[in-house]
């Protein structure tokens, strides 16, 4: 069984996202949506796959994930957001091609909203590569990039190591997963609320001896961020409600915790990753250079 979290506030394509799953899923599946602004959501007939949590105050998005976690029974979980739509049968595809130590992401498109269908005029994002630190508003900063020429280069490989990935949407192992990640990291001085999940759930992963792929064999469609919807709300700014004002330093400390190797469990250290992917665009030649930019000499 695949159990399926989508963390959700304020968003108006919920039940749009949770009526793809239902139509195109294969196999057996239970859903776990929680609903941060605690707004009874219209869903019209009861689907018994399907709950809804109402926190009586906001979990965060990382803290609406971890409650779908402690609930989940499946052998496999996905974490997908709350406006995307997929593939017939993409959860059967990505099941029986996963192994325990697998974290998968489908291939992404493009999604509009009117019409609620998939962009195919442009290629999919099917790789990303984590950028050396840049200076933005959530600080000194990593950040996952579409590695383009990646896609262009290993366009026969259907199944494929992928160094990050964009956060809407990967499936794993419910087991291994919650011993190699467990519940996600929401203490406001470090992680926060929201930002940075691919970060911690992909590094921790690869770092740990474990693997993430993309399966280009199926594919879910993800919210355009030049859509209406976005326009209208900035997009993630529906998170950042009095509640989640803290989740900003999740990214600059996330960078600096992984790049530094500040935790000792972890199987390898960043530069591990680095030459496993190497070149990797951004990141200068000189090894030296390989920490959290504040701890060079």
């Amino acid at each position: 069984m695949l159990s399926i979290i989508i963390p959700s506030y304020n968003e108006p394509y919920l039940v749009n996202t949770i009526n793809s799953i239902l139509e195109n899923a294969h196999g057996d599946i239970e859903i776990f949506v929680n609903v941060d602004d605690g707004k009874k959501v219209n869903f019209g007939e009861k689907d018994k796959r399907v709950k809804f949590h109402y926190p009586s105050s906001p979990l965060g998005m990382r803290g609406g994930i971890n409650r779908g976690l402690s609930e989940a029974k499946g052998k496999y979980i996905m974490k997908v957001d709350a406006h995307c739509v997929f593939a017939p049968g993409f959860d059967v595809e990505i099941c029986n091609h996963m192994q325990e130590n697998w974290l998968i992401i489908p291939r992404r498109y493009g999604l509009y909203a009117d019409g609620w269908r998939r962009e195919t005029r442009f290629p999919p994002k099917d790789y990303h590569y984590l950028c050396y630190p840049i200076n933005t508003s959530f600080g000194l900063a990593m950040f996952p990039i579409e590695w383009k020429e990646k896609r262009i280069e290993r366009k026969d490989f259907l199944i494929d190591d992928t160094m990050t990935f964009q956060g809407s949407c990967y499936v794993a192992n419910r087991k291994y997963f919650m011993k190699t990640v467990g519940f996600l990291d929401d203490n406001p001085k470090t992680c926060g609320t929201f930002g940075g999940e691919q970060m911690e759930v992909g590094l921790k992963y690869w770092l740990n001896g474990g693997e993430v792929k993309v399966n280009k064999k199926t594919w879910y469609g993800h919210l355009f961020k030049n859509s209406r919807y976005y326009k209208e709300t900035g997009g993630t700014s529906a998170w950042k409600h009095k509640s989640h004002l803290k989740y900003r330093g999740g990214w600059k400390w996330l960078s600096k915790h992984f790049l530094n190797n500040e935790n000792p469990k972890l199987k390898y250290k960043f530069s591990w990753l680095l030459e496993k992917f190497w070149p990797v665009p951004t990141w200068p030649e000189d090894r030296n250079l390989w920490v959290y930019p504040e701890q060079q000499s």
